[in-house]
């Protein structure tokens, strides 16, 4: 099956150059190249792609409100582009519906590597953002107190489902955590398919998010680490 892809990117050459690595490969296609944010979720809408990638900062509708528009509206999964040391969008995109976060300077392997991965339905950041999301998440001042209602979300789970998201939370991967509950990585896989679908969870960046907003582990409790970028 072939991955369609939406490249948007204000910077012509950066755009061009994401695009031409995409398109060669035999399972991907570039369907748009778009400079605006707007742009971006008119070619969504238009041609229904697999995975867009977005610029945060863009003219029109920045990265972040583009990324919103688009998970709200369709089944495309979005991978937000960054050159990180000058954004501070991790949380406010994540929260928007990205799947994914990489650096502008990503490698040629690791960005084929990323949409593949994200159109597959896993999540993925560059383990530098991986490190400060969390990193964010454990420090009391990063987040707001925990509300009554958002920690009633968590009713729904069972024990071990729980233990699975607090895992999750701390960036473990399926097979790191199969060694803390001593099962299988196949019943990781069963818990964490349960966890996404009963907390209504997008994929595993977004049960990070849930499991400190919900006061589940709580700040402090972990230090940083990645999100592993296939689920496995």
């Amino acid at each position: 099956m072939t991955i369609r892809v939406v490249v948007a990117d204000d910077q012509e050459l950066v755009r061009s150059g994401f695009a031409m690595i995409l398109d060669v490969q035999e399972d991907i296609e570039v369907v748009a190249e778009v400079g605006d944010g707007a742009a971006a979720v008119s070619a969504v809408e238009r041609l229904s792609p697999d995975v867009a990638l977005l610029d945060v900062r863009m003219p029109v509708l920045d990265g972040i409100e583009a990324c919103r528009a688009i998970s709200a509206g369709s089944a495309c999964r979005t991978v937000m582009l960054t050159t990180f040391d000058s954004d501070e969008y991790v949380y406010e995109a994540l929260h928007a519906g990205a799947s994914g976060f990489l650096l502008k300077d990503v490698r040629r392997d690791d960005l084929v590597h990323a949409v593949r991965v994200v159109a597959a339905g896993e999540s993925l950041l560059a383990p530098s953002v991986a490190r400060r999301l969390i990193e964010e998440y454990t420090a009391a001042t990063a987040r707001p107190a925990v509300l009554p209602q958002a920690a009633e979300r968590l009713e729904v789970l069972t024990a071990r489902e729980r233990e699975t998201l607090v895992h999750l939370g701390r960036g473990l991967s399926n097979a790191e955590i199969a060694v803390a509950l001593v099962v299988s990585e196949h019943t990781v896989k069963s818990h964490v398919g349960n966890v996404l679908a009963k907390l209504g969870l997008r994929d595993r960046i977004q049960a990070v998010i849930c499991a400190y907003e919900t006061g589940l582990i709580a700040a402090g409790s972990a230090g940083p680490a990645a999100v592993s970028p296939s689920g496995g």
